[in-house]
């Protein structure tokens, strides 16, 4: 009997790996005959053979829309939102499942690293990976838990940066060059090469580089004393890949990678507004800056994947090591300073993150009845954070003066670990040509330990030892699947994903009754999916229903001054997403999608600790949020084509974050408007050249995308007394890039 997977295998899959990473997703995305393949669930599978919902970021779409960040590829994918108010530090949230702590949701992988700590120790889901996408083969994106496969901190799902694999079917080199224009703001840059080298038959070196610096635009006014200077959130970004492919014959093969990145910013792309409304002060977008401030954010990260065909299986090893590196300047003048002498205040903050990875998984060569994974995984991770409390010399705004006390304000390092040991499986079952079961399990197993030492007038000398926790945790998936002949699927999902609990850093003279540590919370989620195509690939659509239980939900609470891991009754998620595709007439593809998300609590929590209450809707979860997409391409002569295109992407009303004092003061968190992006796009190919040029919002619009804690700035309108911190969209943009292929 034949039962018909769309796994690719043997010679089909070795053609699709072969080709030029651009030229596949570019026929995936634009033609009617390519079909989108995806290695997600860790084995090459068309997309409308995955069980569940995905989407895929091509890098011809990246490319035409002058993507380079998280921000950037929003509008390509439903349920996805970016909760951020400085580069660098950004927090991803899929399907609402989000409470503003300290802990990721979302996991992001890099071909096989994962990225990020796994823990709340060290500020994961605030650092979220936000990698060039240059030289990126696509960007998939896992919706709905991942715990089988990925394991810990992936309750909301997935998201995986694919990179072009070194090839030896010729010399490649591709340059890029760009700028922006930015309303209100200082000019943009951005270059880019890659060059692909074949080292003999069997060996390939494959390396990219890229370097943008972007124009600010936020100015700080001089309001209650501070700074003038205009434009001071401008910020440098660059580093480069490298990777050497090795296929000494036809069974093996073996790929060496490192990345590098760093990220260098000034000022935080932060508007003071009023708390009330939420509308900036000033009528522009501006802060109080008294203190010069940066964030510096460093990325490295270190694979060796090595595949062997061993015939009916293949052995997968993946060792990784990767470092995540942040320090950064806060100036607490406008809210520390009268109450510190009237002295200038400013906080520097070190986060380390250091996480080795190995990963063996042997896995069936697919075809007959029967599909099936084992494997293993461990990493073992060490963590930092080191917080200092300073003054400096009032009196020159702009200036850094640090006043040499006999004392130090506050001063606080917390140092972690954490190791973790799992094994799982995944089999899928052909029980007849039109029906599939897909089943997977995985037991982990995680220990931590940390180590507090305080000092400072502040929070006195002190030094806590032996704070240590441990996790056992099973989570599961079970995926049956109906296909209707070769275009269509119904499936149906129920998923468990988890994130580990760990250890609290109690603050000295805590009430009794602080918890010692904070349990994992886990959710199970309920999907039912329905994916089809046309035969000529002329439309398409996905759509899915489902239901999240959130248990022992993880929340960030404040006690005596303290950041600590609190565990909450749960909430709750329903939602539903559409995403349609349609390629009437050669050149034209129009899209659409429409995620619609109810995520609310499903009981209270300490009023004073976070002050979220059942009912309260989670941050940054809008009920609605819409996506359109259209672009024509056409030829204008022998080797030249021309395209046009523009997105819209809407976002219903949305709770800010959970602030105990903004509600005491307020009766609610922050509520943030309704807001749409319209962004514009067209371009000419030459065949070996491209020029792209684009506009981002359009219409100015002044979305917001973080909220932060109220801030004590003097001297505002309309006599609030403080202002609340708000991250917002990038004002119009203008850009153009232009690429060179040979």
């Amino acid at each position: 009997m034949r039962y018909p997977t769309k796994a690719l295998t043997g010679t089909a899959l070795a053609l699709a790996l072969a080709a030029p990473a651009a030229l596949r997703a570019q026929d995936a995305e634009q033609s009617a005959g390519g079909e989108i393949v995806v290695t997600a669930q860790k084995r090459a599978q068309t997309l409308i053979d995955v069980p569940q919902s995905v989407s895929v970021v091509s890098a011809a779409t990246l490319e035409q829309q002058g993507a380079t960040n998280f921000s950037d590829y929003l509008k390509n994918v439903p349920s996805l939102q970016l909760v951020q108010g400085t580069p660098g530090q950004g927090r991803l949230v899929l399907r609402g499942v989000n409470t503003g702590g300290v802990a990721s949701t979302v996991a992001v992988y890099v071909d096989e690293t994962p990225f990020g700590s796994s823990t709340a120790l060290a500020n994961a889901a605030e650092l979220a990976g936000d990698f060039d996408s240059f030289d990126v083969a696509r960007i998939e994106v896992l919706r709905g838990p991942q715990g089988t496969l990925y394991g810990a901190s992936s309750l909301g799902g997935l998201l995986k940066f694919v990179t072009n694999e070194p090839s030896t079917a010729g010399f490649e080199v591709k340059l890029l060059g760009g700028a922006e224009f930015t309303d209100g703001g200082d000019p943009s840059w951005r270059g880019a090469a890659m060059v692909n080298m074949p080292l003999g038959d069997t060996l390939a070196f494959r390396a990219s580089g890229s370097y943008r610096r972007q124009g600010g635009y936020i100015d700080s006014v001089g309001t209650a004393g501070s700074n003038v200077r205009s434009n001071i959130n401008d910020f440098e970004n660059y580093g480069g890949r490298a990777s050497l492919l090795w296929t000494p014959d036809a069974n093996l093969r073996v790929r060496l990678s490192a990345l590098a990145q760093n990220l260098y910013v000034d000022a935080p792309s932060i508007v003071e507004a009023d708390p009330a409304t939420l509308e900036p002060f000033h009528g522009g977008l501006t802060q109080s800056e008294y203190l010069p401030t940066f964030s510096n954010v460093k990325y490295r990260l270190y694979n060796a994947t090595i595949d062997y065909d061993l015939g009916p299986a293949t052995l997968t090893s993946a060792t990784s090591y990767g470092e995540q590196l942040q320090s950064f300047r806060a100036d607490y003048t406008a809210n520390l300073g009268a109450a510190l002498g009237g002295s200038y205040v400013y906080f520097d903050q070190l986060t380390q993150s250091h996480k080795w990875t190995q990963e063996l998984r042997l896995a069936s060569n697919g075809g007959g009845f029967l599909e099936w994974m084992i494997g293993g995984y461990y990493t073992h991770e060490k963590a930092r954070i080191f917080q200092n409390l300073k003054s400096a010399a009032p009196g020159t705004p702009g200036m850094l003066t640090p006043i040499d006390l006999p004392f130090e304000y506050a001063v606080f390092n917390l140092d972690s670990r954490y190791e973790e040991v799992a094994g799982f499986a995944n089999a899928t079952l052909h029980l007849a040509p039109w029906f599939d079961i897909d089943v997977g399990g995985r037991y982990s197993h995680n220990s931590q330990r940390a180590e507090q030492v305080t000092d400072g007038v502040l929070l006195g000398a002190a030094t806590i030892e032996g704070l240590r926790s441990s996790d056992n945790v099973f989570t599961w998936s079970l995926a049956p699947k109906v296909r209707f002949g070769e275009q269509a699927s119904l499936y149906a999902r129920v998923a468990k994903g988890y994130r580990p609990g760990g250890p609290n850093v109690i603050p000295i003279g805590s009430p009794p009754g602080t918890p010692l540590t904070f349990q994992p919370d886990t959710v199970t989620s309920y999907e039912i999916g329905f994916k089809s195509d046309t035969a000529d690939r002329s439309a398409s659509i996905e759509a899915a229903l489902y239901h999240i239980d959130w248990n022992d939900i993880q929340l960030a609470a404040v006690v005596n001054g303290f950041g600590v891991n609190v565990n909450g009754a749960g909430a709750k998620v329903d939602g539903a997403e559409v995403a349609a595709t349609l390629r009437p007439t050669a050149g034209l593809v129009a899209s659409v999608s429409v995620a619609i998300n109810d995520a609310k609590l499903s009981g209270d929590t300490d009023p004073l600790a976070v002050g979220a209450v059942k009912g309260d809707r989670l941050p940054f979860t809008p009920k609605y949020a819409v996506s359109a997409n259209a672009d024509y391409r056409w030829d204008l002569g022998p080797g030249v084509a021309a395209s046009i295109g523009g997105s819209i992407r809407s976002l219903s009303r949305q709770t800010g974050n959970f602030d105990p004092a903004y509600r005491a003061a307020y009766g609610h968190f922050p509520r943030v408007k309704a807001y749409e992006v319209i962004d514009l796009r067209a371009g000419l190919d030459f065949g070996r050249y491209a020029l792209n040029a684009y506009v981002n919002n359009l219409t100015n619009a002044g979305g917001i995308t973080s909220t932060q804690a109220l801030l004590g700035v003097a001297g505002l309108p309309r006599n609030v007394g403080g202002a609340l911190g708000t991250g917002v969209v990038r004002p119009r943009t203008i850009g153009v890039n232009a690429t060179a292929s040979f």
